[in-house]
Formats: C-alpha cells, structure tokens, sequence
C-alpha cells in the first residue's frame, strides 16, 4: 500500500503487526513521507526490490524471517545494500541491539516509540540518504562533462599536430603549406570553442535547442577540409559526394561534425590501408542518412554486440603507443544521434569492409 507523497522520501516498514503498519504509516505519512509497508521479510524484499526506498524501517522479531535474516539478505544485493535500515526493537536489549548493528543496521527505535523520536531518527537518516545519492549524482554528471570535453578536444588537438608535424619535417609542397596552416588555425579555434561551450556555460552541445538544423552541404564540405590531407599523407583518399545545397537534418551543426569527425577518425585508426567515402542518402520516410564506407577489414560480429557500449574500442588489445582513444567515441555519438531523434548503427559493407550510417530527421533551412 503507498500512502503519501514523495517529496521527502520513500520509506518502507516492515512490522508483523497491521496495527503496528497503520500507526507507524500514518505518522510518517502526515509528514510528507511516501509509505510502503510488508508484514514479512519475503515480501520486505520483494517490495524493496521492485520500488526501492530510501530508509527501511524493520521490526526486528518476526515470525519466519526475523529482522536480522531480512538485514542479512540485503547486504547481499547490489541494489540494496547501501539502503539505510533502522531496526525497531521491543526493548532494550543490548545484545539484540548489537546484534542489530553488526548485521548492518544504522540506528533503532525502541516500542513503544515517542512519535518525535520516530520521526527525528527517520528525517536524519532520510537526509543523510538522500544528500549521498545528490552528491553521487553531480559526480557522475560531472566526470560525463569531463568525458565529453576530453573526447572533443582530442580530434582537433590531434589535426594540429598532424598539421606540425608535417610543416616540421620539411617535405609539403609549397601551395599545400597555407592548406595545412589554416588547418592549425581551425582546429585551435575549434578547441576553443569547445572550451567555452562546455567549461563556461556548462552545457553539452546535445543539449542545444531541437530546432537547429545543420546543412549536409556544409558539414561535408567541412569534413573534406579538415581531413583530405591527412588521408593525402597517408598515400589514401577521403571521397565526399557533395548533397544537394537544400539537404540538412535537425541537430545542432557542431554537434554533426563532432560525430562525424569521430566516424572519419575511427576509419583512419582501423582502417588504415582503404579509402574513405561518405555520402548522403534517403532514409526511412522524413529521414536523411549519412553514410561512412571503407574497404578495411570491418567489425567481427562478436565484437558488433558491444559496439556502442562505454570503453569499448574497436579492436581488442592494448592501445598503440600516441594512441589517444578512450572507447567513448561510438557511445557518446550513438547516445547524441538519438537524443536529436535520429539512429547510428554499423553494417558489413558487401564486398568487404565497413559501413556506419546516421539517420537524422530532415528539416527545412530557414529562407
């Protein structure tokens, strides 16, 4: 049965006792408590398990499962370990209370309980709760914006140096030198974009309005740019079939780059004796697709599974010396991609090879 409201947390009461149920729930209901009660321990941990609560008040002595069994069973869930429990007692018994502790409970209440002494125990443990899960969740939120950063930063940091390191070796023809140096001057300025966009207003890029649109036009074109010489360098070809002027898909444009430039710099890294083609197609009713096609030795269907799940690289082993990758890229991208309503996926290309496709939806550039 829940009672109440959520506002100051869930607490689920354990007692054999209905009377028992009903005064403890209605006291901790008229207090802005949402109640869940069990009148056993099986059905405590089933409870628990389908509607987690934040405090578990439990009566100690039960028939069947006693209280300290119920303690025992939680400390051996993942999903129910770190929940605080506060033991009721029928008496003072140091013993039961150590025993109580030592199981893995964080305080108890004695009945008959003093309604303030009920409610003050329960409000300093739910706080304490709920100010741990606030502080986990900033950490969390706070090492994916450090994930984000580190991740957009390496491609254009990466361009620069590619960029110096060929001026430095002495071996660009002339009229390929302003081509490279404007290659320096776009990628640093694209790193600091990224700075600002993330450090200084604390926004991720995915989180732009749905309302921007990106030109395919100018998102390719972009691409050829930033690219052709590192794939010229390398004795390969980067192959962009320009899309008519007019194609563009809802998402923000920087965002598009940033995920196509991870496809284009994955395809470098694994596939590094093939050419690469992109172009763009009509997908499913409403939708445009970018496509990304090589000849390398593509993904083993054991390792597709895994894909686009977190520090999953493209191919096991050890990273090569310089290598920068975190096994992020493919996440991070799938996880924008579908946060713009669109979809990312990988299939073997015929004849050899990979293909990986972004389907966005289409819409129409301002006049």
């Amino acid at each position: 049965m829940v009672k109440g409201s959520t506002a100051s947390g869930r607490i689920l009461v354990v007692d054999d006792q209905p009377a028992n149920l009903r005064v403890v729930g209605t006291l901790l209901s008229r207090n802005g408590y949402e109640v869940l009660d069990a009148g056993d321990g099986e059905q405590a941990l089933r409870i628990a398990t389908e509607q987690l609560p934040d405090l578990i008040l439990l009566d100690v002595l039960m028939p069947g499962m006693d209280g300290f069994q119920v303690l025992a069973e939680i400390k051996q869930r993942d999903t129910l370990m770190r929940l605080p429990v506060v033991c009721l007692t029928a008496a003072r018994d140091r013993e039961q209370l150590l025993r109580a502790f030592d199981a893995g409970a964080v305080d108890y209440v004695t009945k008959p309980f003093l309604p303030e002494e009920l409610l003050a125990r329960v409000s300093a443990h739910i706080g304490l709760k709920l100010t741990r899960d606030r502080l986990e969740r900033v950490a969390r939120e706070r090492q994916e914006l450090v994930n984000l950063v580190a991740h957009d930063l390496k491609n254009p940091l990466s361009s620069v140096l590619f960029a110096v390191d060929m001026l430095r070796a002495g071996e660009v023809r002339e009229d390929r030198v302003p081509r490279y140096l404007e290659t320096i001057n776009d990628s640093a300025n694209d790193a600091l974009g990224y700075i600002r966009r993330y450090l200084e207003t604390q926004r991720a890029a995915r989180d732009e309005p749905a309302a921007a649109v990106a030109p395919l036009s100018d998102v390719l074109g972009w691409l050829e740019r930033r690219y052709a010489l590192q794939f010229e360098a390398r004795d390969r070809r980067l192959s962009v079939s320009a899309p008519n002027d007019a194609m563009a898909v809802a998402i923000d444009p920087l965002v598009l780059r940033q995920v196509a430039e991870n496809l284009v710099t994955n395809a470098m890294k694994y596939a590094p004796h093939s050419d690469l083609e992109i172009g763009c197609r009509r997908g499913a009713d409403g939708f445009l697709q970018l496509v990304f096609e090589d000849r390398g030795p593509g993904i083993p269907a054991a390792k597709q599974r895994q894909l686009f799940q977190p520090f999953v690289r493209l191919q096991g082993g050890q990273p090569a010396p310089g290598d920068m990758s975190s096994g992020l890229g493919l996440s991070l991208a799938k996880q924008i991609v579908g946060e713009a309503g669109g979809q990312l996926w990988y299939e073997d290309r015929d004849g050899g090879g990979a293909r990986f496709v972004i389907e966005l939806p289409e819409a129409r550039l301002p006049a």
